[in-house]
């Protein structure tokens, strides 16, 4: 369903918006926010046709270090993401929580190589 999704989405806009968050939690909080956040992520992906993925991450030598990888089909997506009550409850239930937040957009640098990414997942 996911490679589906892709698919659609890179043939409809071919302005896909990449990202990958940057969160650093505060310690006393980390257990309650990996709750939140992987609740939005699997939520959105299996919800939102538009969330093509979110892949949540932790640093390996820093647990308070969270990178999501975030791929939308469009702006119109991602826009529509935020709108949610999934990602709603997420972002009102961990502001207290989060030290740091930096979300920078990323350009694909082959976009071609992301469709066979996902369909190594069929």
């Amino acid at each position: 369903m996911l490679v589906l999704s892709f698919t659609a989405a890179a043939q409809e806009n071919e302005t896909m918006i990449v990202r990958l968050a940057e969160i650093e939690v505060y310690p006393q909080y980390l257990k309650e926010y990996l709750e939140f956040a992987n609740e939005v992520d699997r939520l959105s992906v299996e919800r939102e046709p538009g969330v093509v993925c979110l892949f949540p991450m932790q640093s390996a030598e820093d647990s308070t270090k969270i990178r999501i990888l975030e791929i939308y089909a469009s702006e119109e997506a991602y826009q529509q993401h935020l709108k949610t009550e999934h990602f709603q409850k997420y972002k009102q239930g961990t502001l207290h929580m989060v030290k740091d937040l930096k979300l920078p957009t990323m350009k694909p640098l082959d976009p071609e190589t992301m469709k066979m990414i996902f369909k190594k997942q069929e």
